[in-house]
């Protein structure tokens, strides 16, 4: 297959291309230039878009058509028969399920409605009206089978939070830029939090401006993209307008009076040379602290850290009569950033274009562990605490506890550099990315704890210790060459082809010796020498994609790839898709089979730390994970990492009964085979400590529904609703647990953390020069089992006494969320925005849930209950969301106003 590779390589760059350049103006049915209308070759993924006064250049082959599309506006198709095309754009049903569309295949680009495939498509216009911050939380409120939310304990984390399509965890879907392989993030998620044991591209990096429209393919794409896109694939499509641009200054406060927040933004393009264009955005945005502590219970803090007796608790009264939150702080932590941004482009020759984007982004975060009180760290124990967090006297301390920090700077850049030419009605693209992600974390205001003697019998830590400590981080980079090719056969069959080469590189940056010698700084150990180093791989893949028009109504598709890695071998896939439309293209049925796999990324592979967690009843823990090529797993008889393997199926149907309206509705089911896992903790001869493997099948199966009925003419205005809706038939585990041990809590973070269903409802209505949109976001229930209940052994024979004890699980309620927002365009140049998001301070609520009928009992005992609350809050710190998540924001309202020039 390798040699198949470099031979298909070789052909893709000597493939000879015969055109012509055509030209012309977009405008709406009042005259007016329409910028960033999409022109579409016909079956290629040849396009371009127009400028600032509606104005257009594209070189197309002999005979194409043109296929003119803009969101709010029907698409219109010209066959390219004369060098001068002038388009008028009508409003009269265009939606964003017409949209035409680049991603999920590697032949024609074909609309929404009629496409094998449900995709998603979302204009810049969609993510800036939710009023969010960041891209990630935009598609929180504008996807129903995209889920995202804070972690209530930060750490490394708070740099980005994990995010996942159909309840898939956040290493299953491919995020690409422009078409091309976006890099994944450095983090892998090890909290017990969603997505543990995984890792995701950090798309809160993107910024928001620079950003024309995002498709979402809502189907498995191995066989067409290659690992990673068992759930999807989210391709996001850059600006590429060249004359006219925007500034845009946004401010933002909670209803609580935190979470400041302040950003400008600038996106401007500008012509290079005559054929060429330049984008560009740049960002910063600062977001203060928004702390939602709960208030601590005294009794529950006695019990963990001193006796419980009535003495403790007198003790413990008097922390919380001054600090009802014991000091503790979560919520949402102080993040800055800082983006950039170019997309561009030009004509090479006649038949040959250049393409470029880069994109380099800074974030630094500063969070904190939970507060060490003084009955957690008493002076009796550590007496030198007083000089390092008090006055330092013995005879009048004032030693109060400590809070440790953690604060994370994050780089994240991603560029590529590529080219397409059209010759003899063949499509070549040639392109090179690179990309990288890069953590280095700090903890101050923390103290080494260990008892650790030098030569001379003196401690090297504890009173000699430092406060503040470099952990060291991780990094992790790649490089990527596509040649892709397609050609139109035929009326009737359409091809594509092409390779792809990856090289990756993961790499843990050592901690200086304070933070991990002994048991390393307190909240956050650094990572140790033995634990640190440099990993790469690469893998070579080759696809081949046949279209087959049967009719002008039946469409087949198939694909099928093939992928060689250095370090586990090879893997092929394959996909087979379908649409029939009928009733003059008012209804399409579609419909799609595919086997996918996904490689274990290099962090699952090696990655081998200590780490600080908290433990039910036993306060904050350390535990450790072994890697699968480490010495530790082989007398574990722990075995390498394999890849998962999936099979999809999606059936679905699409369709626009009448101007203005329409709809999609799918339904999916996706198996994924020897998945991997982050397993529970067990007791070893290595002490506490997990490590990954091939665990289990899964099924996960569901509905997705889009609707939209727009421009309803209501007085002088026009009103329009859309609907959206996911709902999850079955997401478990369906076969044994092998190589490993996964229990209910587990269990839970993997399949039910997230919303069973989650639905958009929203409203839009435009009159003059305002705009108003109420959007309201359903969030189903969400269980978890969490650590420290009472629960059934799951190794207790049926009927036991273990069996029949105590079962109790937490179940977030379901809620509904709504956000208002307002347009003001004051002239044609400024626009004013105000989002209220949470408009009626809707937070999370959960309850207890029992599962038997000694729970029932133990639930009937206000004294029990409130012990078992005490257990999965931290003695009511995170009482709003509980440890372990929850399933939206807990900042409740928040106040958004942004003002938006054009240039």
């Amino acid at each position: 297959m390798k040699k198949i590779a470099i031979l298909l390589f070789l052909f893709n760059t000597v493939v000879i291309f015969a055109q012509q350049q055509i030209s012309g103006v977009v405008k709406d049915n009042t005259g007016t230039p329409l910028p960033g209308v999409n022109i579409v070759e016909k079956g290629t993924n040849n396009g371009v878009s127009t400028d600032s006064d509606g104005s257009y250049k594209i070189t197309v082959k002999e005979g194409a058509s043109l296929i003119f599309t803009y969101m709010g506006y029907n698409s219109v198709t010209r066959l390219a028969n004369s060098p001068q095309i002038d388009v008028a754009l009508s409003e009269e049903g265009g939606q964003n399920l017409d949209e035409v569309v680049v991603t999920g295949s590697r032949t024609a680009a074909r609309s929404n409605t009629t496409s094998a495939l449900p995709i998603d498509v979302l204009s810049s216009k969609d993510l800036t009206a939710t009023g969010q911050a960041t891209f990630d939380k935009a598609l929180q409120y504008k996807i129903p089978s995209f889920n995202t939310v804070q972690t209530p304990v930060n750490d490394a984390t708070s740099l980005l939070d994990p995010y996942e399509i159909r309840n898939m965890g956040p290493s299953r879907t491919l995020i690409l830029i422009n078409g091309k392989r976006k890099n994944l993030s450095s983090l892998l998620y090890v909290q017990t939090s969603p997505g543990r044991g995984e890792t995701g591209a950090d798309i809160s990096a993107i910024p928001t401006d620079a950003i024309e429209r995002v498709e979402i393919l809502r189907d498995g794409a191995s066989a067409q993209y290659g690992s990673d896109a068992i759930a999807g694939v989210m391709n996001i499509i850059l600006k590429k307008n060249r004359t006219d641009g925007s500034l845009t200054v946004r401010s933002g406060i909670t209803s609580e009076g935190d979470g400041e927040m302040l950003g400008v933004s600038l996106n401007q393009g500008t012509t290079v040379g005559e054929k060429g264009f330049l984008n560009y955005t740049i960002d910063f945005s600062k977001v203060n602290l928004a702390n939602r502590p709960g208030t601590v219970d005294a009794q529950g803090e006695a019990n963990d850290f001193l006796d419980g007796s009535p003495a403790a608790v007198a003790t413990v009264n008097e922390f919380l009569s001054r600090y009802p939150d014991a000091r503790n702080i979560n919520g949402s932590p102080e993040t800055a950033a800082a983006k950039f941004l170019i997309n561009g482009g030009n004509e090479i020759s006649d038949n040959t274009s250049l393409y470029y984007n880069a994109a380099y982004v800074y974030k630094k975060v500063n969070s904190f562990a939970n507060f060490r009180t003084p009955y957690w760290r008493p002076l009796s124990d550590d007496p030198y605490l007083n000089d390092f967090f008090g006055n330092g006297d013995d005879v009048n301390p004032s030693y109060d506890g400590y809070g440790p920090t953690f604060e994370g700077d994050l780089s994240d850049y991603n560029g590529t550099l590529g080219f397409k030419t059209v010759k003899n009605g063949w499509n070549t693209d040639a392109s090179i990315t690179v990309g990288g992600n890069k953590q280095v974390y700090s903890v101050n205001n923390s103290v080494n704890r260990s008892s650790i003697l030098d030569a001379d019998g003196n401690n090297v830590y504890r009173e000699n210790s430092p406060i503040s400590f470099k952990p060291g981080g991780t990094s992790f980079n790649h490089l990527v060459g596509n040649i892709d090719v397609s050609k139109i056969i035929s009326d009737k069959i359409s091809i594509g082809f092409g390779t792809e080469f990856r090289s990756e590189y993961f790499t843990v940056m050592e901690g200086d010796k304070a933070s991990w010698d002994g048991t390393g700084a307190d909240s956050f150990a650094g990572n140790r020498p033995e634990n640190s180093g440099k990993w790469n791989r690469y893998n070579v893949g080759v696809y081949l994609d046949v279209a087959y028009d049967i009719t002008k109504d039946f469409l087949i598709n198939g694909t099928v790839r093939h992928e060689e890695y250095s370090d586990f071998g090879g893997a092929t896939v394959w996909k087979a898709s379908t649409r029939y439309k009928f009733l003059d293209d008012k209804i399409t049925l579609r419909g799609s089979v595919s086997t996918g796999f996904r490689a274990p990324t290099l962090h699952q592979i090696y990655t081998q730390k200590s780490q600080y967690s908290f433990v039910a009843g036993q306060g904050i823990q350390i535990s450790g994970i072994i890697n699968n090529v480490s010495p530790q797993a082989r007398q574990l008889g722990i075995p390498q990492l394999d890849p998962e393997k999936s099979t999809n199926i999606t059936v679905g149907i699409g369709a626009k009964p009448f101007t203005n309206f329409n709809f999609t509705i799918d339904y999916y089911n996706i198996k994924v085979e020897d998945r991997i896992v982050l397993g529970d903790r067990q007791d070893t001869e290595f002490g506490d400590v997990a490590w990954f493997s091939n665990s289990f099948d899964s099924r996960t199966s569901g509905l997705d529904v889009v609707a939209n009925y727009n421009n309803i003419g209501i007085g002088e205005g026009k009103l329009g609703f859309n609907v959206s809706g996911n709902i999850t038939l079955e997401n478990k585990r369906i076969s044994p647990v092998t190589n490993n041990s996964f229990g209910d809590i587990l269990n839970s973070l993997t399949f039910t953390s997230r919303p069973e269903t989650k639905w958009i409802f929203g409203i839009n209505y435009e009159i003059g020069k305002f705009g108003f949109s109420l959007n309201n976001t359903y969030f189903g229930k969400t269980t978890f089992n969490q650590d420290g209940l009472a629960t059934n052994d799951p190794n207790a024979p049926v009927g036991s006494a273990e069996y029949l004890a105590a079962n109790l699980k937490t179940e977030f309620i379901p809620k509904i969320v709504t956000d208002l927002g307002v347009n003001f365009s004051a002239t044609e140049k400024l626009t004013i925005a105000l989002n209220v998001n949470n408009l009626f301070n809707v937070l999370p609520e959960w309850k207890f849930v029992a599962e038997n009928e000694n729970g029932a009992a133990l639930l009937a005992d206000p004294v029990q209950t409130k012990q078992q609350s005490n257990l999965l809050t931290f003695n009511q710190r995170y009482s709003r969301m509980t440890y372990d998540g929850f399933h939206f924001s807990q900042l409740g309202t928040m106040f958004n106003l942004s003002v938006n020039y054009k240039f």
